[in-house]
């Protein structure tokens, strides 16, 4: 896991000037990503509000996105590269360094979380523990936001990247199946409400799924 944690941080740190610019304006040709975006922070605010976290935020992009909708929202992310970004892009939304495994908040301290794209860095024998730590962390009847690539395969779906955003790399993401990540969110306390699925959009080469589930009251 730490030698994980190190490559995915090493090769962000390397990206995240030329991945924020690749990707700034990707989320106004996205409209089904937006609407999933926009159904969280409508059950966010009807579960009573509060203060929401993008967990492994990147350059900010999606937690600006979400300021917008209202959300009171902070971001985090394992790259101090991708944090500084962030904070230069978006002064107005609070960003800091960390480990989705070991989040920086109180029991039960958020209304919401969501990991877009960012649960696909962690091994599948990581997730069970990453999932229980998402559950610590909100408040029961608070929402969860996942988003990623779907794998049709049963066992782990590794995809190893050499180059990416004009970089040479050393970087594994990780497809996942839907129904595997369902049945550990039940495991870990959370309640799965809706999902939705896409074909994939060039140069993407698999579905995307993004899965919105509640947090069971404990």
């Amino acid at each position: 896991m730490t030698a994980d944690l190190d490559a995915t941080r090493t090769a962000y740190d390397l990206v995240a000037a030329d991945y924020a610019d690749l990707l700034r304006d990707e989320l106004a040709e996205k409209p089904l990503e937006r609407a999933m975006l926009a159904a969280f922070a409508e059950q966010v605010e009807r579960s009573g509000g509060g203060p929401v976290a993008d967990l492994g935020c990147g350059p900010g992009r999606i937690a600006a996105h979400l300021a917008g909708l209202g959300v009171d929202v902070r971001g985090l992310d394992l790259s101090a590269g991708m944090v500084d970004v962030a904070r230069a892009e978006h002064p107005g939304i609070p960003f800091e360094v960390g480990a989705m495994a070991e989040l920086p908040y109180a029991d039960g301290a958020l209304a919401g979380a969501l990991a877009w794209y960012s649960i696909i860095h962690t091994p599948q024998e990581g997730q069970p523990a990453l999932f229980a730590e998402f559950a610590r962390v909100v408040r029961p009847g608070g929402r969860l936001l996942l988003a990623f690539q779907v794998s049709e395969r049963a066992d782990e779906d590794v995809v190893h990247l050499t180059r990416a955003y004009g970089h040479d790399i050393d970087l594994r993401t990780r497809r996942q199946h839907p129904a595997r990540v369902r049945e550990r969110l039940r495991a870990a306390g959370f309640t799965p409400t809706a999902e939705l699925l896409r074909e994939p959009e060039a140069p993407e080469k698999s579905r995307q799924a993004f899965l919105l589930s509640i947090r069971d009251a404990t």
